[in-house]
Formats: structure tokens, C-alpha cells, sequence
């Protein structure tokens, strides 16, 4: 599967793999021999806790690898005329003003303002140009947002 992403997003998925690679791998060996040292590991609680530890980092660079490997870099276009991946929207509900960025899947932190083009609102947002209304479903019903601004 496609993992669509900005160049930014792709550098903090290779630094995040480089650092359970090179550094948090050699934490849990360490771990790992430590608890080995207190002797029988069947009622080893040190000894399971680094065995879980090790399982989900492996996973997360299993993971990590796949999605760097199906990464397909969005470039934004000189054009700001449509909303896109990589693109920051200017949008007004009437009653609020509010700023998104529109990034891959694995890039969304809502904190940050970044949403994910496979979010709703991302969706709603995509190939739509300054001044068109869009709806979107939420938890409180229907709302309106007018795209004010596009930045590339």
C-alpha cells in the first residue's frame, strides 16, 4: 500500500527507525542479558517485561521499513489553486477560523494542526479550491467550512 507522505514526514519515519535501530535495539540487549543474570526465567518478571519491550519494537521497525519502502514523497505544486498533500487551509465555520495542514496518513497529529488526507475533513478538503464550502460529518452533525486561503 501507497504511504503518501511529505518530505518532512519521510525524514522523521528514517530518524525514528534509525534510533530504535541503533539505539533502543541495544537498550533492550541489555535488558535482556540483565534479566537473563537473576537466573530462572519462567517466573521472571524483568525478563518478560524486556521480551514484551523487544516484541513491540521489532514490530514498530517492521512497520516502519514497510511504510519508508512504499513511501511516495508529495511534492506540492507551485499552484495553490486546489488543495492537496502538502498544502496548509485557511478555513472559516463561521463562528471559528482554523489553519490544517494536509499530510500523509502517519504524519496526522491533530495537536499540530496536521490532519491526514484519508481523515474526513482531509477528504472533504482535497482537489477543492479557495472560496468552495465543504461539509463534513461530525459527532455534533453537519458543518460548514468556506476555504479561505491555500498555502503550498
Amino acid at each position: 500500500m501507497t504511504e503518501y507522505l511529505t518530505k518532512e514526514g519521510l525524514e522523521n519515519l528514517k530518524k525514528e527507525l534509525n534510533h530504535l535501530i541503533s539505539v533502543e535495539r541495544k537498550e533492550v540487549a541489555k535488558q535482556l542479558e540483565e534479566a537473563i543474570s537473576y537466573g530462572d526465567l519462567s517466573e521472571n518478571a524483568a525478563y518478560s517485561e524486556a521480551k514484551d519491550h523487544q516484541s513491540s519494537m521489532e514490530q514498530r521497525i517492521l512497520e516502519l521499513e514497510v511504510m519508508i519502502k512504499n513511501a511516495k514523497v508529495v511534492k506540492a505544486d507551485k499552484d495553490c489553486s486546489k488543495v492537496q498533500v502538502g498544502s496548509t487551509v485557511f478555513l472559516s465555520s463561521g463562528t471559528s477560523d482554523n489553519k490544517y495542514m494536509i499530510v500523509g496518513v502517519s504524519e496526522a497529529n491533530p495537536f499540530e494542526s496536521k490532519i491526514s488526507y484519508a481523515s474526513p475533513l482531509g477528504k472533504a478538503l482535497l482537489n477543492q479550491v479557495k472560496g468552495s464550502v465543504i461539509e463534513v460529518p461530525t459527532p455534533e452533525g453537519k458543518t460548514k467550512y468556506k476555504i479561505t486561503r491555500i498555502d503550498c
